[in-house]
């Protein structure tokens, strides 16, 4: 169900989430969403991008999108420029992250641990790793032990194919760490385990701040349960129509689904239509 606006807000920046939401479920960046993003900047409205991934994996955006505007990686532990200069980074403290990976081995998730601008993993055969190189376009580094990696980790990751047993450890895990880290799971199969600040309800904040925007007149888009944190924080929020009915209920417009130009329609419809209500 698509939910058409009922009032006119002024808005000066969209702040999207990428995987889910900006590409398709084959992580393809459509002509449509392309002239979206164009659209918006003829019109004034800065674009900038937030996602759970890091940082090196949101190059290939910078280009064909022409991003002028910092981004947000790690749900927010690392801002930079497009060219990947780093301006600010909140890690993960280095007993969270020993005492999160002990749960994790003891559970038989696999880690994955990204520290120091790499992705490390202990078992290159393990559960999505394929999928997250071609996603990141990069290859992991393959270690015995994290080692040193663990004392200045931006992300840790639980990467399981057993959906239920990855719920059930973000509950623990959040138990376990308290105040002292952010604990979700960007997709059913990846727990994304951050310094408590790197979440993206504080990153909405921090890139409206860099963009010289209001947070006010900041739209946000997501699909994940990481994106309601940034839905909180905005009065126009969209989640995707691919989204789980628990994060739909969380924005205030849904619009279609990644597989159907949904990221495009969402900017026609509620940001460029001359009554922002208009079919799509």
């Amino acid at each position: 169900m698509v939910v058409r606006m009922s009032a006119r807000l002024p808005i000066s920046a969209l702040i999207s989430d990428v995987d889910g939401t900006l590409v398709t479920p084959a992580k393809v960046l459509t002509a449509r969403a392309k002239r979206a993003v164009a659209d918006l900047r003829r019109h004034g409205i800065a674009f900038a991008i937030v996602s759970a991934r890091p940082p090196e994996g949101m190059r290939m955006f910078v280009e064909p999108l022409g991003l002028s505007q910092v981004m947000a990686g790690f749900n927010g532990g690392a801002f930079v420029r497009p060219d990947l200069t780093l301006l600010e980074e909140r890690l993960l403290a280095p007993d969270v992250a020993h005492r999160t990976l002990d749960y994790l081995d003891a559970k038989g998730v696999d880690a994955w641990v990204f520290a120091k601008g790499r992705w490390f993993i202990r078992n290159p055969k393990g559960p999505k790793v394929d999928h997250e190189a071609m996603t990141v376009q990069f290859a992991p580094t393959v270690v015995e032990d994290f080692g040193p990696a663990l004392d200045a980790v931006h992300k840790m990751v639980g990467v399981s194919d057993d959906y239920a047993l990855l719920a059930r450890c973000e509950a623990e895990v959040q138990r376990l760490a308290g105040r002292s880290a952010a604990v979700v799971r960007s997709q059913a199969y990846y727990l994304d385990v951050t310094n408590p600040d790197a979440n993206k309800g504080v990153a909405v904040h921090t890139l409206a701040k860099l963009m010289g925007v209001p947070l006010g007149e900041v739209a946000v888009i997501g699909d994940g349960l990481n994106d309601v944190a940034m839905f909180a924080q905005c009065p126009f929020s969209i989640a995707m129509g691919n989204a789980s009915d628990e994060v739909k209920a969380k924005a205030r417009f849904v619009t279609e689904s990644n597989e159907e130009d949904g990221f495009a329609r969402a900017v026609e419809r509620y940001l460029l239509a001359p009554d922002r209500g208009g079919s799509a």
